[in-house]
């Protein structure tokens, strides 16, 4: 992601909100609208004619050199069949106590202002733009056609304008979005079957004969009058044809100009300077059915929104369907709800779908509250800022970011009560989170620097280290489900630290083998459901259980390897038991690693397991109060009798330290036929031995 392009372009945009207070400061340019002249109403009467006479008044001042144009207090009720239509360079200013109030009506779509394509630098600034949405009659349908659902009635319409400002606006009442930014889209022409024979052009862009390829007919051509001030096209909707092909550009006289190839449906592409012909180029023999459309489509661009409440919609608030070079700051956004996806803020182009392409979005210091179901949703896409917000509607999803976007940055956000969804291609820097969680899948997450506060951090990879966590703290006051599950394929995680009881565990999930853990850090867990650690590399890690459970225990009960290097193990004063390794693929080792026994408690019980190596560790257990605790013990008393579940084991290099004469390792319990375990090298202070007369026992010390 261009992370650089998007700054550049913040401050431009920035820049650009500053400019119509220089520029507008003659008075000579400024105008209050007439309304008597106009035959304008401000007392929320005659909507035909007041529409007509402020879109009359509007053409008039931008004829009259006026470049900002205000309309004095009151209510003015807008057609339900017209519009505003907002006119280039131009400020449009109302009071605080202007509404434009659009009449109760039965139409699918409507919009109270509407700035097109062709509009440039304009701004509206002020007022209050008032939908219909509890009056609406939902019960008709605008044709036949159409779908019925009543979500196209908009505040404002941002149709391919280009260097746009709306500041201080209040949108609210609508039954779609109180703003939608969108295109201006051109069918130039559509292809059919008969537009492609058989054969290809050569890297000179002369015809050539090739009977595994096809390639256009006629040359398609820019004549169409968009082409005129817009240098981009695109080809879509591809039917029956490859979705790559190459495309050959010529000038008028047929001169040929260049090749590209290896292009993509749905590729922008700019027109080559000169280049007014093109020739298309398919690599497959048949053209029975193939279809495909030639496009242009004009983005609004440089649009920024700021200062402005969104409430109160039915849809959303603010609907990003086709735009570049977008700021939205220092709005407030909340109570959406009435037909989904009901969201404070929604960039959705319908790229996949034919439709436009959203880039280089901005979405920095606003605060969400009360939207049924979403904060934030990244569509389509790609290049987003979403920075310092306030994302704080209860239960619903925070931030949503689709399969179709990429390039996604999120940064110092606040998720307060709400959830963040995620598919891919993000990266999350200096966020907190508290109430809520998370779902994130990848590939090509990447997390830093988040706080959690009684929330639950869920990952579930879709592919090997597809996402990386560092520099994360979770605190848990016990009371939720909260802490840290990771599900999928394995991942990388760095420095994350988990501090006091959920309600549950601290730990759990069920990912693939391979993951990897450094300076894990997990202090004051519940003991009594304890943790569910999956597989993987633990290094520098630590676990401290809080007091008062009995029962919770750091479990590697999956199958497996999981391997604790350089780790320490602090085991609460009330528990029975601190690590268990229990499942008949567990393949488990535990090394240079520290072990403080603070109650009566065994270090480790191992139920059964494929593989165990204990090697190089201390272990230090100066609270006990019995000579028959198992310091560690493989296998049960109650399961001695039965056929052996430990396949193999070695204990080796270790210092235990005990108070008391206990048993410092137990092999007698292993089972019926279990095989020689290797006992050796070990150093006991008090603590004492319990063996197997098979098991391999060599050169340890009982001190």
């Amino acid at each position: 992601m261009n992370i650089l392009k998007i700054w550049v372009s913040f401050i431009l945009l920035t820049q650009l909100t500053l400019l119509p207070n220089e520029t507008f400061a003659d008075s000579k340019q400024d105008y209050l609208i007439e309304l008597s002249r106009f035959g304008i109403r401000n007392d929320g009467t005659r909507p035909v004619e007041t529409t007509k006479g402020i879109n009359d008044a509007l053409k008039w001042a931008s004829k009259n050199g006026k470049t900002k144009t205000s309309l004095p207090s009151g209510t003015y009720l807008i057609d339900k069949n017209s519009r505003i239509n907002m006119v280039s360079n131009m400020i449009f200013e109302l009071p605080s106590d202007a509404v434009l109030r659009k009449e109760t009506n039965d139409k699918e779509r409507y919009q109270i202002i509407y700035i097109g394509y062709g509009v440039k630098n304009a701004t509206l600034k002020g007022g209050n733009y008032e939908g219909d949405k509890d009056k609406h009659n939902y019960s008709k349908k605008d044709n036949r056609h159409s779908s019925g659902t009543h979500e196209g009635g908009h505040g404002i319409l941002v149709e391919g304008a280009v260097n746009v400002t709306i500041d201080g606006v209040k949108a609210t009442q609508f039954t779609g979005d109180g703003l939608v930014l969108g295109g201006h889209n051109t069918l130039a022409k559509d292809l059919y079957e008969g537009s492609f024979i058989s054969g290809a052009i050569d890297d000179k862009g002369k015809n050539i004969s090739n009977s595994k390829k096809i390639r256009t007919k006629e040359p398609l051509n820019f004549s169409n009058a968009i082409f005129k001030s817009e240098r981009e096209f695109e080809l879509t909707n591809a039917i029956k044809l490859p979705r790559t092909f190459d495309i050959f550009f010529y000038k008028s006289n047929g001169s040929f100009i260049k090749k590209l190839a290896n292009v993509k449906v749905r590729d922008i592409l700019q027109i080559p300077d000169g280049a007014a012909l093109f020739h298309l180029v398919f690599e497959q023999s048949t053209k029975k059915g193939a279809y495909i459309e030639f496009w242009n489509r004009a983005v609004s661009k440089n649009v920024v929104v700021q200062n402005s409440e969104f409430s109160f919609n039915r849809r959303q608030g603010i609907t990003v369907g086709g735009a570049d070079n977008v700021l939205i700051t220092n709005n407030s956004l909340h109570d959406m709800k009435g037909t989904m996806p009901q969201s404070g803020i929604d960039l959705e182009g319908g790229f996949g779908e034919n439709g436009n392409r959203n880039s280089n979005i901005t979405i920095k210091s606003n605060k969400f509250y009360k939207n049924a179901s979403y904060d934030v949703i990244l569509y389509d896409g790609r290049d987003a800022i979403v920075e310092d917000n306030h994302l704080a509607s209860k239960g619903a999803i925070g931030l949503a970011i689709s399969d179709p976007f990429k390039g996604a940055l999120i940064k110092n956000n606040h998720f307060d009560g709400s959830r963040i969804i995620a598919a891919h291609d993000a990266t999350f820097i200096g966020n907190r989170m508290n109430d809520s969680f998370t779902t994130l899948e990848g590939p090509n997450i990447k997390i830093d620097g988040m706080v959690f506060t009684d929330s639950m951090f869920n990952v579930s990879s879709k592919v090997p280290f597809g996402i990386s966590v560092s520099n994360v703290t979770i605190h848990n006051n016990k009371k939720s489900d909260s802490g840290l599950s990771i599900w999928g394929k394995p991942i990388h995680i760095k420095n994350l630290t988990i501090i006091g009881e959920p309600k549950l565990r601290s730990v759990t999930g069920g990912v693939a083998e391979g993951s990897i853990f450094d300076n894990l850090k997990v202090i004051g867990f519940n003991n009594t459901y304890g943790l569910s650690l999956p597989p993987g590399t633990y290094n520098n890690c630590e676990f401290q259980g809080a007091e008062g459970g009995k029962i919770g225990s750091i479990g590697a009960v999956l199958a497996g390897k999981y391997v604790f290097d350089k780790c320490s193990f602090k085991a609460s004063p009330t528990g029975s038991v601190n690590l268990v390794g229990a499942h008949p693929g567990l393949d488990l080792t535990i090394k240079n690693s520290t072990f403080e026994v603070l109650g009566n408690t065994q270090a480790i019980s191992i139920e059964s397991a494929k593989n165990v190596l204990f090697e190089n560790n201390t272990i230090t257990a100066n609270k006990l109060t019995s000579e028959k605790t198992e310091i560690i013990k493989l296998n049960d008393y109650w399961k001695r009798d039965e056929k052996h579940d430990i396949l193999n084991a070695v204990i080796r290099g270790n210092t235990i330290t005990s108070n008391i004469a206990a048993i410092g390792i137990s092999t007698v319990y292993a089972g019926v036929g279990a095989p020689p375990y290797t006992i050796e090298n070990n150093t006991l202070y008090k603590a004492k031995l319990a063996l197997k007369k098979n098991d391999i026992v060599k050169n340890n010390v009982l001190k």
